[in-house]
């Protein structure tokens, strides 16, 4: 491989960061400035050069979709030898490798979701509970684990901590002492244990600590502005006393702070590092003119990082308008989307993107009234689906014995005993849902690398569903801004801009509504070609009346 061919594809400043080898490197990526293929070029040229070993290298990602569209790029660049993994899953693996060794066991498994432990724990105190409120629970344990609390330090500041349906601060603690007692005693794991205890285990254990930190020399971190402290501690150790990082990042798209994560370790990665590589990309390739500078409207002043810069032509100013209530605003959305469908944009080329789940429900109704399919991101709702569940069971069995049968084999031959064929039915309805859905199951075989095996797969359904990683189709999508994170649309329509929604009830300080406006500006910058943004006067879910957001008024008179 010619090393130099590989730079001819960059701009300037992609070119820089992928020659900058030695030492510790911070991108500072603004969005659909090429980040992956910054990174991936960079990978693929220090392997030609020389300077890192593919088999020594450690890319870390936060979601599945991200380490498997890194992995392909590799693959296309001919570097298939990179491990490229989330955090959970590089974590998975040393633990499940030295655990036996340790405790003479298997590891504990990993629970696939908290909520069905949540809510025994909420039945034996006496809570009443809904889905919701099980969704925030889980995060406020999230955020508990990801910050490295105990529940005693927990115990110290529940009062602060945001309220969650209405239960007491002594109601929160109980609840997740329970829900800890259950988990210990049916022996599993939840995610965030995994970090906690792999991080426990090199911690005490210096030989275990010494094999990690010679199996990886070389890391490179996506996403770094979300990292946690718990995600922070675990990557120091794995570094050791060695600086061969590269990080890459973007603040203005600091998006979980609820969670957790913090962008200080990005903003101070030359404090931490003196002799630090800083590479700033902002030419944007994947917005018009006119949707970049409604983006940079939003967020001018906000950090330190140059405003984006696009390279496209100026494109359709983004519209807006505003309806009576939000039913009419989801039937006027949905009217839109039909025109454009009847233009010939693909209908997984236009995304509806809110703030919170429950605004999903208008969305259905009004696109299901014009018969348009549509797929909602963040809800879990492929792999709940019966004949998903039933296949996942099947080739999980396949590792019971071990078989000489290709991993496509074995995944197809669990679909087909479900009444699934390569040939696409002709029927529409049930039997085309179902179909589509196997073969959109069979189709996460060709994201992996070649020769996995049913383990790997297994462990990526695993990681899919924790992750809410659920496959693509051919469908408008609708989405929180948050799950909407990192993909991008031609055409989007941000809904439901009204105070209280965006920025949401609860974000009261300033450094909250700093957040929420970050937020705008992620959705804002999702959209590559057409832009609309909306908001209603009334709720017609409650019946109560609103107001449009703040927000807008950063970026238009409407």
């Amino acid at each position: 491989m010619d090393p130099e061919k590989l730079l001819e594809a960059l701009d300037p400043e992609q070119r820089y960061a992928a020659m900058s080898l030695v030492g510790p490197t911070c991108i500072l990526a603004g969005a659909g400035t090429g980040k992956t293929r910054t990174v991936t070029h960079r990978i693929a040229y220090g392997i030609a050069k020389g300077h890192f070993a593919a088999n020594r290298i450690l890319a870390l990602t936060y979601t599945s979709r991200a380490a498997g569209e890194l992995r392909a790029r590799l693959r296309q660049l001919g570097i298939p030898g990179v491990a490229v993994k989330t955090f959970h899953a590089a974590a998975l693996s040393q633990l499940e490798f030295f655990w036996p060794q340790l405790a003479g066991v298997p590891a504990p498994n990993v629970l696939n979701s908290k909520g069905k432990i949540i809510a025994e724990a909420a039945e034996q105190l006496g809570i009443r509970f809904d889905a919701a409120m099980l969704r925030d629970v889980a995060a406020e344990i999230e955020w508990r684990k990801y910050t490295m609390r105990s529940l005693e330090q927990y115990a110290n500041l529940a009062a602060t901590r945001p309220a969650i349906a209405g239960l007491k601060p002594e109601q929160l603690q109980a609840l997740q002492q329970t829900y800890e007692d259950i988990k210990i005693k049916s022996q599993k794991l939840d995610w965030e244990d995994v970090l906690l205890l792999t991080l426990g285990m090199l911690q005490a254990e210096p030989r275990i600590l010494a094999h990690v930190q010679q199996q990886y020399r070389f890391f490179t971190v996506d996403e770094y502005q979300d990292i946690s402290p718990l995600q922070q501690a675990l990557l120091e150790a794995w570094l050791g006393d060695r600086s061969d990082l590269c990080v890459v990042g973007d603040p203005n798209q600091t998006i979980y702070s609820f969670s957790g994560a913090s962008s200080s370790h990005l903003l101070q990665f030359a404090s931490t590092y003196p002799d630090a590589t800083i590479i700033s990309l902002t030419r944007n390739y994947r917005s018009t003119g006119n949707i970049i500078s409604m983006a940079n409207r939003v967020i001018r002043g906000e950090t330190s990082m140059d405003e984006l810069e696009s390279q496209g032509v100026a494109g359709a100013a983004p519209t807006f308008f505003e309806a009576k209530d939000s039913a009419t605003e989801a039937a006027q959305i949905a009217g839109e989307i039909k025109a454009q469908l009847s233009r010939g944009i693909k209908p997984n080329e236009i995304a509806v993107l809110y703030r919170v789940n429950s605004q999903s429900e208008l969305f259905e109704k009004a696109l299901a009234d014009q018969g348009i399919d549509y797929q909602v991101r963040g809800g879990e709702r492929f792999f709940n689906r019966p004949e998903i569940l039933q296949v996942i069971r099947l080739v999980q069995a396949e590792m019971i014995v071990p078989s000489d049968k290709p991993l496509y084999q074995v995944v197809s031959d669990a679909a087909r005993e479900l009444g699934w064929k390569s040939k696409e039915p002709a029927e529409g309805g049930a039997v085309r849902d179902q179909w589509e859905a196997l073969n959109s199951f069979i189709a996460i075989v060709d994201e992996l690398p070649e020769g996995s095996s049913i383990a790997d797969f297994v462990k990526e359904v695993d990681e899919r569903i924790r992750s809410q990683h659920e496959p693509i189709k051919a469908a408008v999508t609708l989405s929180t801004i948050h799950a909407a994170k990192g993909l991008e649309w031609d055409s989007v329509f941000l809904a439901g801009l009204n105070e209280g929604l965006l920025p949401i009830s609860y974000a009261k300080t300033e450094l909250a509504i700093y957040e929420e406006r970050r937020l705008f500006y992620v959705g804002i910058t999702r959209a590559r070609k057409e832009l609309s943004l909306s908001f209603s006067r009334l709720n017609a879910m409650n019946g109560r009346e609103q107001t449009k957001s703040r927000f807008l008024e950063l970026v238009s008179n409407a």
